[in-house]
C-alpha cells in the first residue's frame, strides 16, 4: 500500500535510526512499536529519542520527574 503522506513523514519524523525500513511510514512505525512494548521516536524529546530506549516504561519515568 501506498503512502500518501510519506514525504511529509520523512521530513517530520525524528527518529535518529538511519537504517529504519519503517522511517515516514507511521502506521508501521506504531505497530512495530508497540508490539514490542515501545513508543515510537515522536514520543520522546530529541535527547530521550538518542538513547535509543523507545520502552513504555522509560516514557513513563521520565514524565513523571
Amino acid at each position: 500500500m501506498k503512502c500518501e503522506n510519506l514525504d511529509s513523514n520523512i521530513t517530520d519524523c525524528p527518529c535518529s535510526y538511519d537504517p529504519c525500513s519503517r522511517k515516514g511510514y507511521c502506521c508501521r512505525c506504531i505497530q512495530y512499536h508497540l508490539k514490542n512494548n515501545e513508543l515510537p521516536a515522536c514520543c520522546f524529546t530529541p535527547a530521550e529519542e538518542r538513547t535509543y530506549n523507545r520502552s513504555i516504561s522509560y516514557f513513563v519515568k521520565r514524565r513523571s520527574n
